[in-house]
Protein backbone atom coordinates (compact mmCIF):
# COMPACT_ATOMS: atom_id res chain seq x y z
CA UNK A 1 0.00 0.00 0.00
CA UNK A 2 1.06 3.62 -0.81
CA UNK A 3 0.10 6.39 2.13
CA UNK A 4 -0.05 10.24 0.89
CA UNK A 5 0.05 13.32 3.05
CA UNK A 6 -0.45 16.30 1.44
CA UNK A 7 0.32 19.93 3.31
CA UNK A 8 0.76 23.39 2.35
CA UNK A 9 -2.74 24.65 1.37
CA UNK A 10 -4.94 27.20 3.08
CA UNK A 11 -5.84 30.89 2.65
CA UNK A 12 -3.96 32.82 -0.08
CA UNK A 13 -4.34 35.97 -1.94
CA UNK A 14 -4.75 36.19 -5.79
CA UNK A 15 -1.42 36.27 -7.28
CA UNK A 16 -0.18 34.54 -4.21
CA UNK A 17 2.88 31.43 -4.71
CA UNK A 18 2.03 29.22 -2.28
CA UNK A 19 3.67 25.11 -2.56
CA UNK A 20 1.77 21.88 -1.98
CA UNK A 21 3.91 19.07 -0.91
CA UNK A 22 2.88 15.56 -0.79
CA UNK A 23 5.03 13.11 1.21
CA UNK A 24 4.46 9.15 0.26
CA UNK A 25 5.52 6.59 2.00
CA UNK A 26 4.67 2.51 1.94
CA UNK A 27 5.15 0.38 -1.16
CA UNK A 28 6.90 3.43 -2.80
CA UNK A 29 8.77 1.39 -5.48
CA UNK A 30 5.29 0.18 -6.90
CA UNK A 31 4.77 3.81 -8.02
CA UNK A 32 4.90 5.12 -10.86
CA UNK A 33 3.44 7.97 -11.49
CA UNK A 34 2.11 11.01 -9.08
CA UNK A 35 -0.56 13.75 -9.68
CA UNK A 36 -2.37 16.55 -8.54
CA UNK A 37 -5.59 16.79 -8.85
CA UNK A 38 -8.58 19.11 -7.34
CA UNK A 39 -12.37 19.70 -6.56
CA UNK A 40 -14.05 22.62 -6.69
CA UNK A 41 -17.75 23.10 -4.96
CA UNK A 42 -20.05 21.63 -7.33
CA UNK A 43 -17.76 20.48 -9.57
CA UNK A 44 -16.14 17.18 -10.64
CA UNK A 45 -12.39 16.34 -9.85
CA UNK A 46 -10.07 17.19 -12.48
CA UNK A 47 -6.30 16.39 -13.30
CA UNK A 48 -4.30 19.66 -12.79
CA UNK A 49 -1.02 18.12 -13.50
CA UNK A 50 0.59 14.66 -13.22
CA UNK A 51 4.64 13.89 -13.57
CA UNK A 52 5.62 10.30 -14.46
CA UNK A 53 8.99 8.31 -12.90
CA UNK A 54 10.89 9.35 -16.31
CA UNK A 55 9.72 13.09 -15.38
CA UNK A 56 7.26 13.59 -18.01
CA UNK A 57 4.52 16.13 -16.91
CA UNK A 58 1.44 17.21 -18.42
CA UNK A 59 -0.84 20.23 -17.02
CA UNK A 60 -4.61 21.44 -17.38
CA UNK A 61 -4.72 23.83 -19.43
CA UNK A 62 -6.01 26.10 -17.15
CA UNK A 63 -2.57 26.16 -15.19
CA UNK A 64 -0.08 25.81 -17.82
CA UNK A 65 2.38 28.35 -17.60
CA UNK A 66 1.47 29.06 -13.79
CA UNK A 67 1.87 26.19 -11.85
CA UNK A 68 4.51 23.50 -11.87
CA UNK A 69 5.15 19.72 -10.46
CA UNK A 70 7.79 18.34 -9.60
CA UNK A 71 9.52 15.29 -7.46
CA UNK A 72 12.56 14.78 -5.23
CA UNK A 73 12.62 11.06 -5.10
CA UNK A 74 15.35 11.04 -2.27
CA UNK A 75 12.78 12.81 -0.16
CA UNK A 76 9.59 10.45 -1.57
CA UNK A 77 7.34 14.21 -1.67
CA UNK A 78 6.04 15.98 -5.08
CA UNK A 79 5.39 19.32 -5.11
CA UNK A 80 2.74 21.38 -6.80
CA UNK A 81 4.11 25.01 -7.17
CA UNK A 82 1.27 27.11 -7.58
CA UNK A 83 2.02 30.89 -8.90
CA UNK A 84 -0.40 33.69 -9.69
CA UNK A 85 -2.98 32.34 -8.18
CA UNK A 86 -6.91 32.92 -9.12
CA UNK A 87 -9.65 32.71 -7.32
CA UNK A 88 -11.12 29.89 -9.76
CA UNK A 89 -8.16 28.24 -8.41
CA UNK A 90 -10.04 27.61 -5.05
CA UNK A 91 -10.66 23.97 -4.91
CA UNK A 92 -9.32 20.84 -2.17
CA UNK A 93 -6.07 19.51 -3.73
CA UNK A 94 -5.50 15.63 -3.73
CA UNK A 95 -2.25 13.84 -4.52
CA UNK A 96 -2.46 10.36 -6.33
CA UNK A 97 -0.03 7.84 -6.96
CA UNK A 98 -0.68 5.33 -9.75
CA UNK A 99 1.01 2.14 -8.93
CA UNK A 100 2.16 -0.95 -11.18
CA UNK A 101 -0.84 -2.86 -9.81
CA UNK A 102 -3.33 -0.56 -11.03
CA UNK A 103 -4.73 0.34 -7.83
CA UNK A 104 -4.87 4.24 -7.59
CA UNK A 105 -4.01 5.82 -4.41
CA UNK A 106 -5.51 9.39 -2.87
CA UNK A 107 -4.16 11.71 -0.13
CA UNK A 108 -6.80 13.56 1.98
CA UNK A 109 -6.91 16.14 0.55
CA UNK A 110 -5.45 19.66 1.45
CA UNK A 111 -7.90 22.96 0.59
CA UNK A 112 -6.50 26.09 -1.31
CA UNK A 113 -8.55 29.21 -1.25
CA UNK A 114 -8.28 32.27 -3.16
CA UNK A 115 -9.78 34.96 -1.40
CA UNK A 116 -8.82 38.85 -0.93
Amino acid sequence: QVQLVESGGGLVQPGGSPRLSCAASGSIASIYAMGWYRQAPGKQRELVARITNSGRTNYADSVKGRFNISRDNAKNTMYLQMNSLKPEDTAVYYCNADTVSSVRYWGQGTQVTVSS
